[in-house]
């Protein structure tokens, strides 16, 4: 791939994804340029930790283009919206997919409808700005009801433990916890819709569905948790969830379903859907790097790089996502920080918390809304529209 090497570098940003350097299992390294010392090609990818696994689909996101970097820069920081209702008279249908190639994505972040679920994001990210996830919020019986539900979830995958076999990734009996969810999702959707909304279940359920992984690849990725955030959107278009929530919705109902996913993950050793391998952000989620940041804002004595203070992971990570979500990294993955998460050892250098959960959102743009092979298989319907 060939890139502009005739403009002098900007000033790395550690949000930004570094150009990838040989990986030590990687069989071919990346010449350089004379000019800028950036990469002129990039090697190919190591080889699956599981020879016997497939793909059935390209990943979700490949090595980030020499052009990325520049993309992201230039990219606006998305800005928090009201979500739009729904009005009546509603016309429910079984959304489908309609994103097929670049210009299918042009499309999309044109309209309405991608902004204003962008929108939603950034507002649920800046009702739990600077709260801690144990502070009181406004907690509603449809938010109760939305806990109660993921809850269930996590005792389907008490009860049924992992099959028996040598793989190291995909156990089997994920596809019997999907099953079991996929069986009831419509009976959850019933608990907390109006007697008016009753059939909105045919739109609602194939998002939820989709929150939770694959169960023919048992993988997981940002994708299917942008799913779940699309599930809460779709409630908020149609006002069973309310802007008063949306503190909640991060504090109670998304921290429900981190723990969830993690659960699943550990339990049934779930194929990370698409991962930037070492490059990448993290190998399943996005969203509470986003949440979890803005909760540190104005922090007075936590700042991006305490994430390497191991006391600090220990006391405050059940009550700051970012911080769950590394002390899990540090958990799961073996070796040193700054070798398996370069990105988030990168990101620990940033100055404060409002740099850092800004640049994730334009991350989380780029990075995740405007890739295909992630957002081919995101739903389209009477709620959030192919325009």
């Amino acid at each position: 791939m060939e890139h502009n090497h005739s403009s002098s570098p900007h000033q790395p940003d550690p949000l930004i994804p570094p150009p990838p350097t040989a990986h030590p299992h990687q069989h071919a390294a990346a010449s350089a340029c004379a000019n800028c010392g950036g990469p002129t090609s990039y090697p190919s990818p190591p080889p699956s930790c599981n020879p016997s696994y497939i793909p059935i689909r390209a990943p979700a996101v490949n090595l980030p283009p020499a052009n990325t970097k520049e993309t992201i820069i230039r990219t606006p920081v998305p800005q928090s919206q009201q979500v739009l209702p729904l009005p009546p008279p509603y016309q429910f249908q079984a959304p489908t997919k309609r994103i097929q190639s670049q210009i299918d994505i042009d499309r999309f972040h044109s309209s309405d409808a991608c902004q204003n679920f962008l929108g939603f994001l950034v507002s649920l990210s800046e009702s739990i700005r600077s709260h801690k996830l144990s502070d009181p919020c406004h907690v509603s019986s449809e938010v109760s009801a939305l806990v109660l539900v993921i809850q269930n979830l996590i005792s389907y995958a008490d009860e049924i433990p992992p099959a028996p076999q040598s793989s190291r990734y995909g156990n089997v009996a994920y596809r019997t916890w999907h099953e079991r969810m996929c069986s009831g999702a419509e009976a959850f959707m019933i608990q907390f819709l109006p007697e008016e909304l009753r059939w909105a279940t045919v739109e609602l359920v194939p998002y939820f569905t989709d929150s939770f992984g694959n169960a023919i690849r048992i993988d997981y990725g940002t994708g299917h948790e942008t799913n779940f955030a699309a599930w809460l959107y779709c409630l908020a278009r149609l006002g069973i969830v309310k802007e008063n929530d949306y503190q909640a919705l991060v504090a109670r109902v998304f921290v429900k379903y981190l723990e969830l996913m993690r659960k699943l993950q550990m339990t049934y050793n779930l194929e990370p859907a698409g991962s930037h391998g070492v490059w990448g952000l993290d190998d399943y989620h996005f969203l509470p790097f986003i949440f979890g940041s803005s909760q540190l804002i104005d922090h007075k004595y936590m700042k991006p790089k305490s994430i390497h203070n191991q006391d600090i992971l220990e006391n405050f990570s059940n009550e700051y996502m970012y911080l769950s979500c590394i002390a899990f990294i540090k958990k799961v993955k073996k070796g040193l920080f700054a070798e398996h998460s370069p990105m988030l050892d990168d990101i620990s250098g940033v100055p404060n918390w409002n740099k850092v959960n800004s640049g994730l959102l334009k991350m989380y743009k780029i990075e995740v809304l405007q890739k295909v092979p992630i957002m081919q298989h995101f739903l389209f319907g009477s709620i959030i529209r192919w325009e």
